[in-house]
Parts: C-alpha cells; sequence; structure tokens
C-alpha cells in the first residue's frame, strides 16, 4: 500500500498490537515504484465532539460493485489528539447516514493485503461514528457502528511538504523529527489531503527498493488506479537510491533514507494522521 502500491500475498498476524510500531511482514509490499525548512505547525484542532452536528461538507456517491452505492463524505484535519478505531470482527459496515437498517458496503478485517482494519475517526453522533476510510476517493468518509469496532488514541502526526521535500513528525504538538524527503515527480506527483497511516511493514534487507519499512498511507494516486498489481495507494518508505533524496523522483510515494524512516518507525504509530501539502 504504498508509492502507489499492493501488497501482495502477505499474511499478517491479526493480534498486533496497536500502540507501537506494527511489524506486519517480512515481504515487500507492491508499490507504484519501479524496482527549507517546514513553517511552524498550525494550532492543533480539539478532540472528537461527542454527538456533533451533521457535517455541513459535499458528499460523492461511489459505486462499490456490490449492487449498492455508498455516498461518502470527505474528511478534513484530523483532531490533535487523534482517535483511531480498530476494526473487532471478520467485516465492518459501512454507511452513508447513522442510523440506516442495511450498510452500503463493508470493510474488511484483515483487508485483502492483509492489513488489520483501522478507521480514522473525525466525528462521533450517538452510537456511530463518522470515520475516514482507507478507500477511494482520497478522504472519504462513511458512518460506521461503534460496537463493531474499538477506539484508542493517537497523539502523533506527520506533515510532508512536497513543494519543501521535507517530513516532519510531531509528538503531542513538539516536533521529534525532520527529515529530506523524495516525493512524486511532476508527472507523478504525491497526492494531498488528510490522510493517516493504515500500515507498517519491516522489510529482512535494505538493499530493495523500499530500504528497511514501508509505512502505508491511506491516500491513492491521482494518476495510477493500478500498479504492479497494486490499486495505486501510496506510502512513505525508504530506498536503496539515497542519493535521490531531496529529489522529486517516485511515483507518487515518499521516500526517506533508510535511517530516517527507521526513526520515523519508533515515533508513529498504525492510525497517525498524515498531512500532505
Amino acid at each position: 500500500m504504498f508509492c502507489v502500491v499492493a501488497l501482495v500475498g502477505v499474511s499478517w498476524p491479526r493480534s498486533l498490537a496497536p500502540s507501537g510500531v506494527t511489524v506486519k511482514s517480512n515481504r515487500a509490499l507492491t508499490f507504484l515504484e519501479r524496482v527549507a525548512p517546514l513553517p511552524r505547525a498550525e494550532p492543533e484542532p480539539g478532540p472528537v465532539p461527542d454527538d456533533a452536528a451533521p457535517d455541513p461538507g459535499p458528499t460523492e456517491v461511489v459505486d462499490r460493485g456490490n449492487g449498492r452505492t455508498l455516498r461518502v463524505g470527505f474528511a478534513g484535519a484530523a483532531p490533535s489528539p487523534a482517535t483511531v478505531a480498530d476494526a473487532i470482527g471478520a467485516t465492518v459496515g459501512l454507511y452513508s447516514e447513522p442510523g440506516q437498517a442495511e450498510p452500503d458496503d463493508w470493510a474488511d478485517n484483515p483487508t485483502w493485503e492483509g492489513l488489520p482494519g483501522i478507521f480514522l475517526v473525525h466525528e462521533k453522533r450517538g452510537d456511530w461514528l463518522r470515520v475516514q476510510v482507507s478507500m477511494r476517493p482520497n478522504q472519504a468518509t462513511a458512518w460506521i457502528k461503534a460496537s463493531e469496532v474499538t477506539t484508542r488514541t493517537v497523539s502523533s502526526r506527520i506533515v510532508v511538504d512536497t513543494a519543501n521535500r521535507t517530513l516532519t513528525a510531531y509528538e503531542g504538538g513538539r516536533q521529534v523529527l525532520q527529515a529530506s524527503v523524495a516525493p512524486g515527480k511532476g508527472s507523478t506527483p504525491t497526492p494531498h489531503g488528510e490522510f493517516f497511516v493504515d500500515g507498517i511493514v519491516k522489510l529482512t534487507s535494505t538493499n530493495g527498493p523500499y530500504g528497511a519499512f514501508q509505512v502505508s498511507v491511506a491516500a491513492f494516486s491521482n494518476v495510477h488506479y493500478s500498479f504492479g498489481g497494486g490499486n495505486g495507494q501510496i506510502a512513505i518508505h525508504g530506498t536503496n537510491d539515497p542519493a535521490l533524496i531531496g529529489t522529486p523522483a517516485s511515483n507518487g510515494c515518499v521516500r526517506m533514507t533508510n535511517e530516517d524512516i527507521t526513526a520515523l518507525t519508533n515515533l508513529i504509530t498504525v492510525g497517525t494522521p498524515v498531512q500532505i501539502s
């Protein structure tokens, strides 16, 4: 799921501790990769409101290929600390509106790539949660039943500045890492928006194109809708060609040196919000 990606033939355990670095596999994912300081962070948004007013934003009808259509909203910046929802059962129903009798679609747990099903919570309304889902269109939100997930808070945050080619990590609003990166080329840009980490994979060899780690981001290329067996999802990952760091070089992913990606994985967890601009 990274750099425009797809997890191929990966089987991961479903009982992974959500509060630390999640090592899911020793096998690489299939990505869209062929083999000036950042300004000070803006004030952090507040916590997820309970029984908040309906989201006033636009919606889009998405045909999910199951004979039904799902009407999705679109996420803005996640509250800080963020609330993450972890799926309990084999599926989580996705609803266009809270209170619907039947879901319009389902999210699998684990996903087709073997990742545990997680969501980023943006609103709570009674027994319902409006969550950001790892799916197209980018930043899509749907409603789920709170009874089908457990929730936890995440105080880390990642900010990627593609123009300055930097990645900054925060913990509780405090900067804990800043590093140079290689974002997408002009023809295959890294998508901009508000996303979240939906998987972390440690690799056994640092000599491959994804280096030491792959941090899957719930964001999808606006150019590649399939790539190398994947669905065009991007990732933040290491590299075996560090000379390209600091230049626009990827097919949509965000590359870091192996040293920097390793440091990043020690500072974040699955569910960490990711802002890309």
